[in-house]
């Protein structure tokens, strides 16, 4: 692998993201303030505990979680749509630079941009209440492995997107929605039994449980299950990189 190829590619979109990281850097902190203030007031008050967490702590991890969800995907799918749009993808693809190094470069600064507006959101939900990580090595190894995963999928949207919309399609119709409706702002306990069932469906509940039991060792699943769903999405992710790549999928002229 040339290393020297990697680096210059990851520098690159690094270059990119820093144009926009004031705004990067204050959103996440004005969205996490918001989301303690709304569910804090609305719901804090109604709700001490649960699973003997205080509430707003409970919900620490989901939002951390919907925070690394969004921005991977984003980051990603931006970072080789533009030269899709441009044209310059065919350039790179002429290079002598290896698909494996093309997808390390991109996957990885969108997966570091995302790691550190993680760590962003985490100190500013540290501000609001009192944060006990009970497992800090899990929790690290959870925020890396899932910025990574969804941000080869963001890279796999990039590619499949016509459309700057097109982008906008999987975070906020699929993503978003499933992030809310995985455990973020509850426990499956609280759910009748049927939704519970339901709800187990979704496999944004394995991440958002797995991550939550690296801070309070408590968990709507195993961390078996958990690790094993964001293990399947790696692999799902990697072979289907691997079959654009060769097919040549959207990459054609």
């Amino acid at each position: 692998m040339n290393l020297k190829a990697v680096r210059t590619l990851y520098l690159a979109e690094l270059a990119r993201t820093k144009r926009t990281m004031l705004q990067s850097i204050v959103s996440p902190v004005i969205s996490t303030s918001l989301y303690f203030v709304v569910f804090g007031a609305a719901i804090g008050t109604r709700i001490s505990e649960v699973e003997g967490v205080s509430y707003g702590a409970f919900i620490v991890p989901g939002l951390i979680m919907l925070m690394l969800l969004t921005q991977s995907v984003a980051t990603a799918s931006f970072g080789i749509f533009f030269p899709r749009f441009s044209g310059a993808i065919y350039e790179l693809l002429s290079a002598p630079v290896s698909y494996a190094e093309i997808v390390i470069g991109y996957v990885g600064a969108a997966a570091t941009k995302a790691v550190a507006l993680g760590l962003i959101a985490l100190g500013t939900a540290s501000l609001f209440v009192p944060l006990e990580i009970a497992h800090p090595l899990w929790m690290l190894f959870f925020l890396v492995l899932t910025a990574i995963t969804f941000s080869l999928l963001g890279f796999i949207i990039g590619i499949w997107a016509d459309g700057f919309e097109q982008l906008q399609l999987v975070p906020l119709l699929i993503i978003t929605p499933l992030t809310f409706l995985g455990g973020t702002f509850y426990a499956l306990e609280m759910l009748p039994p049927f939704w519970q069932a339901v709800t187990l469906f979704n496999p944004v509940v394995y991440l958002v449980s797995g991550f939550r039991w690296s801070f309070y060792g408590i968990g709507d699943v195993s961390l078996a299950a958990s690790l094993t769903m964001i293990g399947a999405f790696l692999v799902a992710g990697i072979a289907l990189v691997n079959w654009i790549f060769r097919s040549g999928y959207r990459l054609k002229p």
